[in-house]
């Protein structure tokens, strides 16, 4: 059977769940921040950008009508190479386009690996190395101090950090590791105070403290500064890392290379993934206190690809754009615009959309529960073919790409207004 664009949900029905958009994406006419239906030809108002992955929308010049570029990508793609032990130019190139444009000096060792979980999994990898050196090898099993509300994956380790929905992790074999309340408006103390205790209990057995700066799929929370400053105050206090899961709000999206930066943080081991196309790790700070670390030891850590050699041309070139055309700096003065739109529309809806908060382009807003945003979410889909992302039991959240205009995203929150105004809730 010839697979065409009319039947290709039906042929993937046939073996895989088809639990996402009804949609085929057309890779050819698809364009910035719209995306185009293979079938009907119909467009659609991309503000997810394939779950916050997509930098630079869909065929950026710089990308699609370069033949150097291409052929570069066509020939990292034509061999996948295990980068972990045979290296290519092409790599060196992607490791110092990094370094450039995302690199921390203070985190100086790289790890490359494909998947955002497996980079948050050998972060706590790191982590556990680290601390049954400093405390030698007869003590208590090791654990994680996290945040309740917390998504960083699906693998082994990750899925006794994750637990935004039983969906996720039920039925899944997890250790219990201890939990922080996420802090409400001018609660940061009482979440610092039940961080302490667990830490004061637990002694030697907890090797880090992992978070991430905004839980995206726990409904865009932003921990804050205040709070995360403690918390970092409190992982040198008690000797463990202070490790950060930069997977969602890495790579400019904040208007800094990582949110952390924003907040005014010192990591030691930071994960990272999807707008980087490459994920990994950074790591540096206390993690070189020990002399033998799982950075520097071979085998310690390891992974047959060590990244992708097509995704790492691909991302080198991403980050020659970001850094060229400066949209780190205009993620921050679109995302005011993108704010001012949302006060607007809270304004305009006062019974509907609440705790307007963002950083950079990363913004969100709250309705009444989670029936109500499914609902709006649908509408906009069908009705004005805007595609927006749910966050928690009632965010909606917004994950354009780094060039997105000022025009989309008016038009965005206008389909948002229309929408909300059609619904007449009272």
């Amino acid at each position: 059977m010839e697979i065409t664009a009319d039947n290709a949900l039906e042929e993937l029905s046939r073996h895989v769940l088809m639990d996402g958009l009804d949609l085929v994406l057309d890779l050819e006419r698809s364009r910035g921040s719209t995306l185009v239906d293979a079938r009907g030809g119909e467009e659609y108002l991309d503000l997810l950008t394939f779950y916050g992955s997509l930098p630079l929308g869909m065929n950026h010049p710089g990308m699609a009508d370069d033949p150097a570029f291409l052929a570069e990508l066509t020939r990292a793609a034509l061999h996948k190479v295990t980068n972990s032990d045979i290296y290519t130019v092409q790599y060196a190139r992607f490791a110092e386009a990094f370094r450039r444009v995302l690199g921390d000096p203070r985190l100086p060792h790289l790890f490359f690996i494909d998947g955002g979980a497996l980079a948050v999994e050998n972060a706590l990898k790191v982590a556990f190395d680290w601390r049954a050196q400093r405390r030698g090898p007869d003590a208590a099993p090791l654990e994680v101090l996290h945040m309740e509300g917390a998504f960083h994956g699906r693998s082994g380790y990750t899925l006794s950090l994750t637990n935004t929905s039983p969906t996720v992790t039920a039925r899944y074999p997890a250790w219990t590791w201890p939990r922080v309340p996420v802090p409400g408006p001018g609660g940061e103390r009482e979440a610092v105070e039940v961080a302490r205790r667990h830490l004061a209990e637990r002694g030697d057995r907890i090797a880090c403290f992992i978070a991430e700066p905004v839980q995206g799929a726990g409904g865009d929370r932003h921990l804050g500064r205040e709070f995360l400053l403690r918390m970092q105050d409190l992982c040198h206090r008690y000797d463990v890392l202070f490790v950060l899961d930069e997977v969602q709000t890495g790579c400019g999206l904040s208007g800094a290379p990582w949110t952390y930066q924003r907040l005014g943080l010192a990591p030691d081991v930071v994960a990272f993934g999807k707008k980087t196309q490459v994920c990994g790790l950074m790591a540096g700070g206390r993690v070189d206190e020990v002399p033998e670390g799982a950075l520097s030891v071979p085998d310690r850590l390891g992974s047959t690809w060590g990244g992708n050699t097509a995704d790492m041309v691909r991302a080198t070139r991403i980050l020659e754009i970001i850094e060229r055309d400066g949209l780190m700096d205009a993620a921050e003065t679109r995302g005011r615009h993108l704010g001012r739109l949302l006060d607007d529309l809270a304004a305009a809806h006062p019974a509907l959309v609440s705790d307007v908060r963002g950083l950079g382009l990363m913004w969100a807003f709250d309705l009444p529960d989670t029936a109500l945003r499914n609902e709006v979410l649908g509408r906009l889909r069908r009705s004005h073919r805007v595609l927006l992302l749910p966050g928690g039991p009632r965010a909606v959240r917004f994950r354009p790409a780094l060039t997105v205009g000022l025009d989309d995203l008016d038009k965005g929150v206008a389909a948002v207004d229309a929408v909300l105004t059609s619904m007449n809730v009272r």
